[in-house]
């Protein structure tokens, strides 16, 4: 039985954030790596385009807005499916036709860590998002994802009906802003070590021995 402190890992990102779906994969992987480590790892809210109204726009509108046009995307866009596809997930930018805002996703995320289903739920999101091109501003496809992971499809969907949670999101997305997280993927090892983008999971795996051997030796101070 270890008599180790776990160690806490909020992860800042967002579900249509393509380096967090791949930050995601690579924070796994790391902790793969060091089973003997204890940890908690805890999924934080954060916007990556919060001008994006709550219902949505189209993804051409929003490609022209943030990188100018349709085109420009295309030459980022390979570079992230080539590094995704190394991690063994698939992206495909084309079939994405619409931007949510992705308050309500946060809000599921979030509800299904009460069941210790949260990274279950940002997975299955990200799949339909990235994979799939599924329209997220769609609340039946939310339903659905939520029940795709065993949470109670009718409770979600009278949840999403209201504004139950809205503000916690937004407050915890702001905190992250004021704490000056700007890039995501951000992973905090302990409430007070950031790193920042979705570096490779032997380099994560590095920081999770350092920091909780540091933790675990002030604690049996």
């Amino acid at each position: 039985m270890s008599t180790l402190k776990p160690l806490t890992i909020d992860i800042v990102s967002d579900v249509v954030c393509p380096w967090c779906y791949i930050g995601k994969r690579r924070i796994e992987n790391a902790l793969a790596l060091v089973p003997d480590v204890p940890v908690e790892v805890r999924w934080r809210p954060f916007f990556l385009n919060s001008w994006v109204p709550r219902e949505g726009i189209s993804r051409d509108e929003y490609l022209t807005t943030k990188f100018g046009s349709v085109e420009a995307y295309k030459g980022i866009a390979g570079r992230v499916v080539t590094a995704a596809g190394e991690e063994g997930l698939t992206y495909r930018p084309e079939l994405v036709k619409r931007q949510p805002n992705t308050t309500d996703c946060h809000r599921l995320i979030h509800w299904a860590e009460a069941q210790g289903k949260s990274a279950e739920m940002k997975q299955r999101l990200m799949e339909l998002y990235f994979r799939d091109g599924g329209d997220l501003t769609d609340i039946n496809v939310l339903v659905q994802a939520a029940a795709d992971i065993g949470l109670d499809a009718d409770d979600i969907r009278k949840r999403l009906a209201t504004d139950e949670d809205v503000a916690l999101i937004s407050g915890q997305a702001q905190e992250a802003a004021e704490k000056g997280i700007s890039g995501v993927p951000t992973f905090v090892f302990a409430q007070k070590y950031a790193v920042s983008g979705a570096q490779p999971a032997d380099q994560l795996a590095r920081a999770i021995r350092q920091v909780s051997g540091e933790i675990n030796a002030q604690a049996a101070e």
